[in-house]
């Protein structure tokens, strides 16, 4: 089987490939519908299967895209070719590569306008203006006209030029110097603010609702398809940008204690979101029942402008956001941009140009109907790209193949159940994921 080893850029340390790993799972799903999934569905009663799925999930897909990324040192596309080329297919797998890089470019331009709107109200802490209207409807009514049609052009370009900024540094001194950056920061502020609220009147109702367990909700069907769906997609297994990642790591790396590593992290990172904001939303009396942008950029500034020292507080906040999303925001595009290096043999700054171009044009001209391009993506390409990955890997790759790559950089093989649970549980998962998705409007 062929590889991409000549002139491949690479991750310098393990952290600084942990850390990126992190920053490509910690996003918008751990921040604004995890904390609502929690409170919707039994507290503890939803923590319990949502572990048990990031554990599963952990353990499979994420050390399945980072091996098979490693082992063909290339993106989706070069990376499905080698997978088949020993059929005499590779133009085949090439093609069927093509569909997560597209879906991780389509992703990448629907984030690049969420991102927009993140920058936006980041800044507007320090102007004054994120926290300047009075009341839910005034809240709304703003974030209605800036999530419009060409209503927020400029912080939109804005997110996006940091965004290509840092990748246009490269593997080493973008990608991986932002993550050692970013995460360590992100998770200092959440526990800056999971304190604050702690220390808050009412807060203890909070923590007894998120720590609660009911068993009706337990063995309720919903909680367990929901509790998936989150790990899912908080994992960011998609047959894209793990993988990248994966294909600039050193085979001295132990993929399957790095993967450990990137599920607890994103868990501690989901988990600290749902202590801050359940207790706030607690603390006067509210329950949490929306979930998405309307909770990020109506309920939360609301509450958080009657806090004391609500102006502090927002500052921490939407810089703990931005730095979240903006970490995702880069693992997104750098599948696209890679693919554009490979393909079209170009280095990577005119790569991010070419990339950059589309994004701009394709995300102002989505931002009045973001919601819907998001939903399609996460209901059909996602799962679907994590499907056919696991194909590759596990059933197209010769079993002895797929057993070096996952324990190169391992003192001790690998439990001999991976690949079995990998081939007859992961991979049916991915598939079971978009059907569930079709058929209830979306479970990430």
């Amino acid at each position: 089987m062929s590889t991409n080893q000549h002139n491949r850029e690479s991750f310098g340390s393990r952290w600084g490939f942990i850390l990126a790993c992190i920053g490509s799972a910690v996003g918008m799903g751990n921040i604004w519908m995890f904390p609502t999934r929690v409170s919707l569905y039994g507290g503890g009663s939803f923590l319990i299967p949502y572990i048990f799925f990031v554990a599963l999930i952990g353990f499979t897909g994420v050390i399945a895209e980072m091996s098979f990324g490693r082992a063909t040192r290339s993106g989706p596309v070069d990376a499905f070719g080698c997978a088949c080329e020993a059929n005499g297919k590779r133009k085949l797998g090439e093609a069927l590569g093509m569909i997560p890089v597209l879906g991780s470019l389509a992703m990448a331009i629907g984030y690049t306008v969420v991102m927009g709107w993140i920058f936006k109200y980041a800044i507007g802490t320090l102007t004054g203006s994120t926290l300047a209207p009075d009341n839910v409807e005034e809240y709304g009514n703003a974030f209605g006209s800036m999530a419009s049609a060409f209503g927020n052009n400029g912080w939109q370009i804005g997110a996006l030029i940091i965004c290509m900024l840092i990748l246009m540094l490269g593997v080493g001194g973008g990608i991986e110097r932002a993550g050692k950056i970013m995460m360590p920061l992100f998770f200092c502020l959440f526990v800056i603010l999971a304190v604050y609220v702690a220390f808050q009147p009412g807060a203890i109702d909070g923590y007894r609702y998120i720590f609660r367990v009911d068993p009706e909700m337990l063995a309720s069907p919903s909680t367990w398809i929901f509790a998936l769906g989150q790990a899912f997609f908080s994992l960011s297994v998609a047959g894209n940008g793990t993988l990248i990642y994966g294909s600039y790591l050193s085979d001295k790396e132990n993929i399957p204690a790095s993967a450990a590593k990137v599920a607890l992290f994103d868990t501690i990172a989901a988990v600290l979101a749902a202590l801050v904001i359940i207790p706030a939303m607690a603390t006067t009396g509210a329950q949490l029942n929306q979930g998405g942008p309307g909770l990020l950029f109506i309920f939360l500034p609301n509450l958080i402008r009657s806090m004391p020292g609500g102006r502090i507080i927002a500052i921490i906040f939407f810089a703990a956001v931005f730095l979240a999303g903006m970490t995702s925001l880069i693992n997104l595009y750098e599948a696209p941009i890679a693919t554009v290096q490979e393909k079209l043999h170009l280095s990577r700054v005119p790569a991010c140009g070419v990339i950059a171009v589309i994004g701009i044009i394709v995300s102002l001209l989505i931002q009045g109907i973001v919601s819907t391009w998001m939903d399609i993506l996460s209901i059909y390409i996602c799962p679907l790209g994590a499907g056919l990955a696991g194909i590759m890997f596990f059933w197209v790759c010769k079993k002895s193949y797929v057993e070096k790559q996952v324990n190169k950089g391992r003192e001790r093989k690998f439990t001999k159940y991976f690949i079995p649970v990998c081939k007859y549980i992961y991979v049916p998962i991915c598939f079971i994921v978009l059907i569930l998705g079709i058929a209830l409007g979306g479970i990430g």
